[in-house]
C-alpha cells in the first residue's frame, strides 16, 4: 500500500509500518552486482522474517545504519532513539560509567522499521537480556588476509573436526564478507570470561597444529598472510552479525548458515547468498535442531586440557 507522499506502508502483523522513500538506492548496481532500494530491503526483511527473528529476540541490537546508502556515510548505532515507536522494545544494559539503551528486536513489525532507518546490517549480542553476562552462543570468526576462501573452508573444517573431538555441537554460517563464522550452542552457565577463555584455548589450540596458516596473533601485521581466529566477539558487549542480516557491499550480500556438507560444495563463498535467494537457502533449515543442543563446556573444557597436555 502506498501513499500519495512517495510513502508505502507495509503491514506487518497487527502494525502497519511506514516506508519512507522506498524507491530509495541504497545498494548501487554496477559490475556484475545488481542495485537495491530500500524497499528492496523491506521486502527481503519480510520474507525473512520467520527465520531471522528466533536469533535476534531477547537480544541487544548493534545497528550498521547507511542513511544514503552504502556509498554514504554510516555509524554504528547503540543507544535506542527517542524517536523510536514505543512498541520496539528496548533493554537499558551496563557500560563503563554508565548504561545504554539498546535496541531489541522480537517481530516483523520492528524488522521492517529497522529496514526503514536504513539499519543494512544488524549485529547481536551473544547473550540475552534476561541472562546479560551469560552468553548462549560462541562465535568462531575465521577471517583471511584476502579474499581466499579455500583458506576459510579449510580452517572451518579443522575447527570442526577439533569441537567434534570435543563434543561439543557446532555450525557454519557465511559472513556476507570475507570469511565464515562458526557458531557453538551454550546452555548459558557460564560468563563470558569463561567462554572467552575457553574459545582462545581451542583457537590457540588449532593455530598450534597448523602454525603456517592459522594464527591467533590479533595484530594484521603478524599475521603473515595467515587467516586469523579471531575469537574477540565472545565478550560482554561485544557483538556478532546476526543471521540473515545483509552486509554493506555491492549486491547485498547476506549472512547465511550453511550446513557442513555445504561447506564442500565448490560453488560456496562467503557472499554466495544475496537478499535475492538467501530467503531459499533459510527454508532449508540448515541449522536443523542445532540450537536446542546448547552444551555445557565443563566436558569440553577437560577433553581439551587433555589433549593440550
Amino acid at each position: 500500500m502506498s501513499g500519495g507522499d512517495g510513502t508505502r506502508r507495509v503491514r506487518a502483523g497487527r502494525r502497519t509500518v511506514e516506508v519512507h522513500r522506498p524507491d530509495k538506492v541504497l545498494f548501487p548496481g554496477g559490475g556484475d552486482a545488481k542495485e537495491y532500494t530500500k524497499g528492496d530491503l523491506v521486502d527481503y526483511h519480510r520474507a525473512v522474517a520467520p527465520f531471522m527473528l528466533p536469533h535476534l529476540r531477547g537480544r541487544p541490537l548493534m545497528l550498521g545504519r547507511h542513511p544514503n546508502g552504502i556509498d554514504g556515510p554510516a555509524f554504528m548505532q547503540k543507544n535506542t532513539p527517542d524517536h523510536y515507536p514505543e512498541w520496539i522494545p528496548r533493554v537499558e544494559v551496563a557500560k563503563e560509567g554508565g548504561t545504554v539503551r539498546h535496541t531489541v528486536c522480537a517481530d516483523t513489525a520492528t524488522l521492517l522499521y529497522l529496514a526503514d532507518q536504513a539499519s543494512i546490517t544488524l549485529h547481536r549480542w551473544l547473550s540475552r537480556s534476561d541472562r546479560i553476562d551469560h552468553p548462549d552462543r560462541l562465535v568462531f570468526d575465521l577471517d583471511p588476509s584476502g579474499d581466499d576462501f579455500e583458506a576459510v573452508r579449510e580452517a572451518a573444517r579443522l575447527l570442526g573436526e577439533l569441537l567434534d573431538e570435543l563434543g561439543l555441537p557446532s555450525a557454519p554460517m557465511t559472513t556476507g564478507s570475507r570469511g565464515l563464522h562458526v557458531i557453538v550452542p551454550l546452555n548459558g552457565r557460564h560468563d563470558f570470561d569463561e567462554v572467552r577463555a575457553f574459545a582462545r584455548d581451542v583457537a590457540d589450540t588449532l593455530a598450534g597444529a597448523r602454525p603456517d596458516r592459522l594464527t591467533t596473533a590479533a595484530r594484521k601485521k603478524e599475521r603473515g598472510g595467515r587467516l586469523y581466529l579471531d575469537i574477540q566477539r565472545n565478550a560482554y558487549a561485544q557483538t556478532a552479525v546476526a543471521p540473515y542480516t545483509v552486509r554493506p557491499r555491492p549486491g547485498a550480500p547476506v549472512a547465511t548458515p550453511v550446513t557442513w556438507d555445504q561447506l564442500d560444495d565448490p560453488e560456496l563463498h562467503a557472499r554466495r547468498w544475496t537478499i535475492a535467494d538467501a530467503v531459499e537457502q533459510a527454508r532449508t533449515n540448515p541449522w536443523s535442531g542445532l540450537l536446542n543442543r546448547g552444551r555445557a563446556l565443563g566436558p569440553a573444557r577437560r577433553r581439551l586440557n587433555a589433549l593440550r597436555a
